[in-house]
């Protein structure tokens, strides 16, 4: 287990009050690293810190940030330096889909806001962050991508097409950043029964379109995923960049 061992490590995951990002921080945690909890609304955030910290005293704290807002990203991560002192790991799992539907049907305005908020935003993190990973010759940034960036879809196509440029920009920091072994990569989830996912699997029917494909059958959870971004953030992977993990119980198949 030493190879996944996170001691000394400090973890901002964004969208990390609830879902698959709550998923992550707590198994962070649990393998020792110290995690920034947050999102748009400090209470779920506070509640998560919470009980990370009755597990792990002192492991957690909680910032509201805003996708929307380079300003308070960046006010986030300076808390997390403030009150860790730096940050080792970024994982970028905060995202938008303001629309289901052909794209023939999506407004301007959703548009703009799935573009800024699922590529733009995730460029000005790592921005904040890579330098001071690039200084110590040492970090990971984790990326959750989708199985909707691999292939098209007529429901979340503007959500996948952010998706793929996710990957994309994955590709292009590795080979950016790797000089100064500063790693890079995507986590690329099928369906799994989140909150934000939750317009793909709440009716019956859909669920069964959805999941009728995958070699597995079913939807993921969250905790499924989780295991796969210790993986990335921990020594366990430190010969693996620019990549995409899928998993999606066998979906893409």
């Amino acid at each position: 287990m030493s190879q996944f061992d996170m001691t000394g490590k400090v973890a901002i995951i964004t969208g990390s009050s609830r879902g698959i990002g709550e998923a992550i921080a707590h198994d962070m945690a649990d393998h020792g690293a110290k995690v920034v909890i947050t999102s748009r609304n400090i209470g779920p955030c506070e509640e998560v810190a919470a009980a990370i910290n009755a597990k792990h005293p002192g492991a957690a704290i909680a910032v509201a940030s805003s996708l929307s807002s380079k300003d308070s990203l960046q006010a986030m991560v300076d808390a997390g330096r403030t009150a860790f002192g730096k940050i080792d790991v970024l994982v970028c799992n905060a995202a938008s889909n303001p629309h289901y539907g052909p794209l023939g049907t999506i407004t301007d305005e959703q548009f703009r806001k799935t573009l800024d908020n699922n590529i733009v935003a995730q460029h000005w993190l790592v921005t904040m962050v890579a330098p001071e990973m690039r200084a110590r010759k040492s970090g990971s940034v984790i990326i959750i991508s989708s199985i909707g960036g691999l292939r098209g879809t007529p429901i979340i196509g503007a959500y996948g097409i952010t998706k793929a440029a996710d990957i994309a920009m994955c590709r292009n920091l590795a080979r950016e950043f790797g000089p100064d072994n500063v790693r890079i990569n995507c986590i690329a989830p099928g369906l799994v029964k989140t909150d934000f996912a939750r317009g793909l699997w709440e009716n019956p029917e859909n669920l069964k379109h959805s999941t009728a494909s995958a070699c597995l059958g079913r939807i993921g959870e969250p905790h499924e995923i989780s295991g796969a971004a210790v993986y990335l953030a921990s020594e366990a992977s430190s010969f693996m960049t620019g990549q995409t993990l899928v998993i999606d119980g066998g979906a893409v198949v």
